[in-house]
């Protein structure tokens, strides 16, 4: 438990606002730093502090509306934030106080840094995957074997779920959402269902691996779940696939899709790219499990990799470019520069990471960070987790997520960090990363969707079959309650 000095009676001019003001333990985020802490939960500059962050999430949530990306409101929130706390904690007598916002922030852009930076050499990969025609592959050999509507609704969610846990959930849906509009183009009522089949698969694949979905990614490096600990979920997510998925497919015509054919080669380097991925994921959970490091050391060794084979592709290319030059044939082509054969840049492929996403987490994080600090995760700490308890506190938490990005709310849980037995841990890793498939906006692979199959993946069209989904979300509760019931009675994970 960190130790406090006691809060003195002279709190400056702001003192008639500070009433009743107590030291608070503080939260979870804040557990490896000493830092003295006000309670500003009730001060004008909490309410002040929510009424920012929740103006800047219904900016948010319009995003597809008013088209300004989601990073904007977040990252501005987040300075104004802490710009209140700052000067509150500045115009204390104490002088304990007035390093505590610096301190705060610094350790929240540590958790932030070691998030972008795994974040960012895994796009990288899935990036150079793409580049090479890993996935253009995976697409041709779909639509061209001639399967009914039926089969294909199927494969695509069977692969949503299996890709997701190394691809993520986002790049799988939008993949498997392209192949469903190339083989059924016209038939909107089936690309719907199958839509709507995707986004519950690929979110319940990413639910049982570190790697699938940005949650699970955030509890494997907060050190509160091992690697291999993710698989007991494996199950629970395969039932909260399949039950909305056997519903679904009864409404799907068994008919022939549309007949297709594609020649897709795959560019030089596509298998090293992709056995090169599986290494690096390799090296940061044996990493993190055997060395105690964090996962982004061997995240990062991958990348180093990574690129020193796409200088070796390079070469390779100027070399082809060269030989080109001395036959006369012409290296560029004028006409269309997303043609040009330049040489291979993994630089290209860094530069096309989400950076909009990348900076939306590094929002989200300062903003969860600041309302930590002010002491608002410690009340709903104590309301979720110590009123509710934690099974039921878990599944709300699956709830929620499917209105609010399930990303701040696992954040959230973390910096709380309340405590949970394993099995607890794995329950609200389950629910936070499946809840999202309840709505077609609580998710980013539904989101995406949105915007790839628009005007025929929409909100209504995935509320019609709300209840399926909601059917399976309990089932994977309930099969994770009794499968994995050992794991609900070991000590407490804090």
């Amino acid at each position: 438990m960190i130790q406090f000095s006691a809060l003195r009676a002279r709190l400056g001019v702001h003192g008639t606002f500070f009433f009743g003001l107590l030291m608070l333990p503080v939260a979870g985020h804040a557990a490896e730093v000493s830092v003295a802490l006000l309670d500003l939960t009730q001060h004008w500059v909490g309410f002040a502090a929510l009424a920012i962050f929740f103006v800047a999430y219904a900016l948010v949530i319009l995003e597809e509306e008013i088209h300004m990306r989601k990073s904007k409101p977040v990252i501005v929130a987040a300075g104004l934030i802490w710009a209140l706390i700052a000067v509150i904690y500045a115009q204390q007598s104490d002088p304990v106080f007035h390093d505590t916002a610096a301190t705060m922030i610094r350790h929240n852009l540590l958790e932030y840094a070691e998030l972008f930076l795994f974040l960012l050499a895994a796009m990288t990969f899935i990036n150079t995957m793409g580049e090479r025609g890993v996935f253009d592959g995976i697409r041709g050999w779909l639509v061209n074997q001639g399967f009914t509507l039926r089969s294909v609704f199927w494969l695509t969610g069977l692969m949503a779920f299996f890709i997701s846990p190394v691809a993520d959930n986002l790049t799988t849906a939008l993949l498997m959402a392209t192949v469903v509009m190339t083989v059924a183009a016209g038939n909107h009522k089936f690309i719907a269902i199958a839509c709507i089949n995707i986004v519950v698969a690929a979110n319940a694949g990413g639910a049982f691996s570190p790697f699938g979905d940005i949650t699970t990614l955030m509890v494997w490096q907060k050190g509160v779940l091992d690697f291999t600990e993710f698989f007991a979920l494996f199950l629970p997510s395969l039932v909260n696939w399949l039950i909305p998925a056997v519903i679904m497919s009864l409404a799907i015509r068994n008919v022939a899709a549309l007949p297709i054919h594609e020649n897709i080669q795959l560019k030089p380097g596509a298998f090293v790219v992709i056995g090169l991925f599986i290494l690096t994921i390799a090296m940061a959970a044996s990493g993190h499990h055997y060395l105690h490091l964090p996962p982004v050391m061997g995240m990062m060794t991958g990348l180093g990799l990574l690129k020193i084979y796409g200088y070796v592709l390079k070469l390779r290319d100027k070399k082809q470019l060269s030989k080109r030059e001395f036959d006369g044939e012409t290296p560029f082509n004028l006409q269309d520069e997303t043609q040009t054969q330049a040489p291979f840049n993994i630089f290209k492929q860094l530069q096309q990471a989400e950076w909009d996403t990348l900076m939306f987490f590094y929002g989200i994080i300062l903003c969860v960070g600041g309302l930590g600090t002010i002491g608002y995760l410690s009340v709903g700490s104590q309301l979720l987790y110590g009123d509710l308890g934690a099974t039921n506190a878990n599944i709300l938490i699956g709830l929620i997520s499917a209105v609010i990005d399930n990303i701040p709310v696992m954040f959230a849980v973390l910096s709380m960090m309340p405590e949970m037995s394993q099995g607890q841990w794995l329950l609200v890793t389950l629910t936070a990363g499946v809840g999202g498939s309840l709505l077609s906006i609580g998710s980013a692979a539904g989101v995406a969707v949105m915007g790839q199959a628009r005007g025929i993946y929409t909100f209504f069209a995935h509320l019609k079959w709300i209840w399926a989904i909601a059917l399976g979300y309990a089932a994977s509760i309930w099969m994770h309650l009794w499968l994995n019931a050992e794991l609900f009675n070991g000590i407490p994970i804090s």
